[in-house]
């Protein structure tokens, strides 16, 4: 048996696993998914100084109360700057980090510094505009579009998507991510792509990744919520992912 945690992305809470999280458990494996402080059923506790630090910390509370151990931590999108900080802190609770279309950030760095400079800019100003300076409202659906690829979710999901997403807050993003203890590189890593945006040039980390021996690599041919258009293909894989790295059955 095999324990999972998996942490949504910016806007989404641990609601976005439904069609994930019961596919992994009926494969008998334990699965959390918690949501970060600010976002989902937590979003009254949103206030401007929800930086970074918090979000590592809310995982690490998991970890910790729940005595969980030898977990495979997954982080969506900007939570790959989160499951890299909790593995900085707790390297000793995990046994496979798996970035899901996600950032993969070095020492120093932020989510604003992963990205170019326009998305800085971008947010800042949406942020001001109308999300009284420091939270990222989610873009109305068109805008989302533009930003991100939402190949295969369907209207019912997109509509559940803008329903249940609240603004994050951007502090998380600004905060740097300090890295300090060598134990967490010998954690095994895995990356999966979302590959629906066709054979672009790769960011920096990515292609770090896919060309790294020591890291894995999946390609899943979908947009940048997989959990909500191809949730079949991405437990599917986290099994795979388990059986390959435990040399058992997952």
């Amino acid at each position: 048996m095999t324990t999972f945690v998996l942490v949504p992305g910016a806007w989404l809470g641990g609601w976005v696993w439904r069609d994930v999280a019961p596919r992994l458990r009926a494969a008998g494996h334990d699965v959390f998914t918690p949501t970060l402080t600010g976002l989902g059923e937590r979003r009254h506790l949103a206030h401007p100084d929800v930086d970074l630090d918090t979000h590592v910390e809310d995982v690490l509370n998991v970890l910790e109360l729940e005595g969980l151990h030898q977990v495979v931590l997954l982080g969506h999108s900007y939570a790959g700057m989160v499951i890299t900080g909790v593995a900085d802190r707790a390297p000793e609770r995990l046994a496979h980090l798996v970035y899901l279309d996600a950032m993969v950030p070095q020492d120093g760095q932020s989510a604003f510094s992963e990205d170019p400079p326009q998305f800085r800019a971008l947010v800042e100003e949406q942020a001001r505009l109308k999300g009284d300076g420091w939270r990222w409202p989610l873009p109305d659906l068109e805008e989302l579009r533009q930003y991100f690829n939402l190949d295969g979710i369907g209207e019912a999901n997109e509509r559940w998507l803008l329903t249940k997403s609240v603004a994050h807050p951007i502090k998380t993003f600004a905060q740097p991510l300090r890295l300090t203890n060598a134990a967490a590189d010998a954690i095994p890593r895995t990356y999966i792509r979302c590959a629906g945006d066709g054979d672009g040039p790769l960011p920096d980390d990515v292609e770090h990744a896919r060309s790294d021996p020591n890291w894995g690599y999946h390609e899943l041919v979908t947009g940048h919520w997989p959990m909500l258009s191809r949730p079949d293909e991405l437990a599917a894989l986290l099994l795979e992912i388990v059986r390959t790295s435990s040399g058992g059955d997952a």
